[in-house]
């Protein structure tokens, strides 16, 4: 069984809170423990959600408000303009899975599409819901819409979602003129995939219909009389301008009367019939014109026992008029009438045992996004938090990323370079960074300075490098950062967005050095493509390794995928499979995959395989029958650098995947290369493998 559904639509006013609320008390009725997320309000300046309040009060929810939601609309427009889009589905997802350890069940909302930006709000909703893992009950709106128009909405909405690899639970269409509800049905049963639950809900005017206390609201009118009845529900109104017999004749049941606030007669016409038992009751009386009745009427008012809510506005009759026919009624907290109405109607409309099985056999594909894979790795970094040390303090990225983990406290850092100039940079940036929460050192400056050049001397004075040399040195960010490392001082370096590749790794290679029995330092790629977490290696560092290198960096791939939790299975990648070819380079890869076999026998390895036969079922089926690993690898060892380096970059480019990486394995204590094109994503990732690669040591 699921343990989420995520509810959307893409317009607003789509009945999508009937949907919640009718949900809820379904699943309430199954579960003991519910919990209600809505990632993205509309309401602006801190004002609360009036929805996810009616939600939680209404059901008694245990979920505080400040846990049932995540960002307004503007926060989540300014993220998208600052390039932050990832770091606030990071937070998203950490809220969700908040609630997800708490709950047996969690609805979540999406957003009202009450903004600017419909086309981005589509994506960030499908965002939201690919990255949980929630299937997806899409409500749509049929007020004033033909039945075609409704068919061409519906169908483009679950194309759109189903392009994203979201699977549709339902589709729930609201507010349909009864006599199109037949024919809406009939036609997207027909047309929409099968399995997918279609229900179609007629207009409520109940649900539709405005209190007298949301048009006060709405108008900022001053309340004169009837405070005790501004739950009134209006559901007509109409304009008092004709004589008092031929108003008479107007007046229906929940009716709202508009009229200038001199018009004693229609005033007194309309409480005197509100009284009578031969007239309907009516909601209230709005004055226009910024008119009151003169005081006798008043007076009179007063002294009545019953009195419907009265209020004034400065507006005129017919602006007034527009005002009320514009306004969007909510479903409050205070308003029980009404959400049981909601909950009323869903239970009516909806084929509740139906979505109720949908929702129990429904089946997670197992894959894995790629924030949701950043979400683990990040728990498990805060699992045993570690130092980590970043040569290159002044880059901009380096800084924000920075931000972003002391922020999460997901490591301790120390930043490399001149502490004023750091600092002026972060103010120049407008990070929030708290000075007692990072380090800032600079080499030349250090009380370990010393101490370092005597240690670097000594490990290199057989090299030829002398005291002078030594001195020199360490005055290089990346000589120190290592040397931190080395000392205990820090648990990792991260560098490279400035420096090369020769330049993070070489002081490494020199005085940190390889891992008992591991005579090749090489490199992984975590790459996290829609539905799975690959492991590529070697794309970074060795051109073109021997059969017994290729060997080596395949066991250590493996050991890395396993020690991230993902099940290692071999593909040893050639441009043949199994004994059909022949050459030089399938050679190399043959001789390195009965190497793998002999070295560790309990590994499950296939080479060489083409890359088809190793990530496609079907393919691997038809060239390897009977293998373990063919159509399922989830280590893919490239013969050379050239082949390795561009298939990553293929992959990821073609198919938006995230590259986590290069880590490098088979050193004594972790040190990690940046791209210098790194964006501040892949610092912000490579320090979090660099802290879990320290939990090791």
């Amino acid at each position: 069984m699921i343990k989420t559904v995520f509810i959307t639509s893409t317009e607003p006013y789509s009945g999508k809170s009937i949907v919640s609320l009718g949900l809820i008390n379904m699943l309430l009725g199954k579960a003991q423990k519910i919990g209600y997320f809505k990632p993205i309000i509309s309401t602006p300046g801190g004002k609360q959600d009036d929805h996810i309040r009616t939600v939680l009060q209404y059901f008694d929810l245990p979920v505080s408000y400040e846990d049932a939601h995540a960002f307004t609309w503007q926060e989540a427009m300014q993220r998208s303009e600052n390039d932050s889009q990832g770091e606030m589905i990071d937070t998203i997802i950490r809220k969700y899975k908040q609630l997800e350890d708490k709950y047996d069940f969690t609805v979540i909302e999406g957003s009202d599409y009450q903004g600017e930006g419909t086309a981005f709000e589509f994506e960030v909703n499908a965002s939201i819901a690919k990255n949980l893992g929630a299937p997806v009950i899409v409500t749509l709106s049929g007020e004033n819409k033909t039945t075609a128009q409704v068919a061409n909405s519906a169908i483009t909405v679950v194309r759109n979602f189903e392009s994203r690899e979201l699977q549709i639970l339902a589709v729930i269409v609201n507010k349909i003129a009864h006599e199109q509800v037949a024919d809406v049905q009939e036609l997207l049963t027909a047309q929409l995939p099968q399995g997918v639950i279609v229900t179609v809900i007629p207009t409520t005017r109940g649900l539709q219909a405005p209190t007298m206390k949301e048009i006060c609201e709405s108008l900022n009118a001053k309340l004169l009389f009837g405070a005790e009845r501004l739950s009134n529900q209006v559901d007509n109104f109409v304009t008092g301008a004709m004589q008092v017999p031929n108003f008479l004749r107007f007046i229906k049941d929940n009716l709202l009367i508009i009229t200038p606030g001199d018009r004693g007669d229609i005033i007194i016409a309309a409480l005197q019939a509100n009284l009578s038992t031969s007239y309907p009751q009516i909601a209230g009386i709005v004055l226009t014109a910024d008119t009151v009745p003169e005081e006798p009427i008043i007076r009179l008012i007063e002294g009545l026992q019953t009195v419907v809510p009265i209020i004034a506005v400065k507006s005129g009759t017919f602006q007034t008029t527009t005002e009320i026919g514009n306004i969007r009624s909510k479903i409050t907290p205070d308003n029980t009438k009404k959400i049981q109405l909601a909950i009323d109607v869903f239970n009516k409309h909806v084929d509740v045992a139906k979505l109720d099985q949908q929702i129990v056999t429904f089946k997670h594909s197992g894959g894995i996004t790629p924030r949701m894979f950043q979400y683990q790795l990040t728990n498990w970094a805060k699992g045993q938090k570690k130092h980590i040390v970043l040569p290159e303090g002044n880059d901009e990225r380096i800084l924000r990323a920075a931000a972003r983990l002391v922020s999460q406290d997901i490591v301790t850092l120390t930043l490399l370079g001149n502490p004023d100039d750091i600092w002026a940079n972060i103010k120049r940036i407008g990070l929030n960074l708290d000075p007692t929460k990072i380090n800032i050192v600079n080499p030349a400056a250090s009380e370990f300075y010393e101490d370092y050049v005597n240690t670097l001397y000594e490990l290199r004075k057989n090299k030829n490098v002398n005291m002078e040399m030594a001195t020199d040195m360490m005055t290089d960010v990346s000589y120190f950062g290592t040397m931190m490392v080395y000392k205990g001082h820090a648990d990792g370096m991260v560098s490279g967005a400035v420096h090369t590749t020769q330049h993070t790794i070489r002081p490494a290679l020199q005085f940190v050095k390889t891992k008992p029995g591991i005579s090749v330092v090489s490199s992984v790629f975590f790459m996290c493509l829609p539905d799975r977490v690959s492991v590529f290696g070697d794309c970074a560092v060795n051109p073109n390794p021997t059969a017994e290198q290729l060997a080596e960096i395949a066991i250590s791939s493996a050991e890395s995928s396993s020690r991230f939790g993902i099940e290692p299975r071999i593909a040893m990648l050639s441009y043949s499979s199994g004994t059909s070819g022949e050459g030089e380079d399938v050679e190399k890869v043959r001789r390195a995959t009965e190497i793998v076999k002999t070295k560790r026998p309990d590994l499950k390895v296939e080479g060489p395989i083409q890359y088809d036969a190793a990530v496609d079922p079907i393919v691997g089926k038809s060239k390897l029958p009977g293998s373990e690993v063919a159509g399922q690898a989830s280590v893919l060892i490239f013969p050379d650098l050239n082949t390795g380096n561009n298939t990553y970059k293929a992959v990821q480019r073609e198919t938006g995947a995230l590259a986590i990486g290069p880590m490098l394995q088979g050193l004594n204590k972790p040190v990690n290369d940046l791209s210098r094109g790194c964006t501040v994503d892949d610092i912000f990732n490579t320090v979090i493998i660099t802290a879990i690669q320290a939990q090791e040591e």
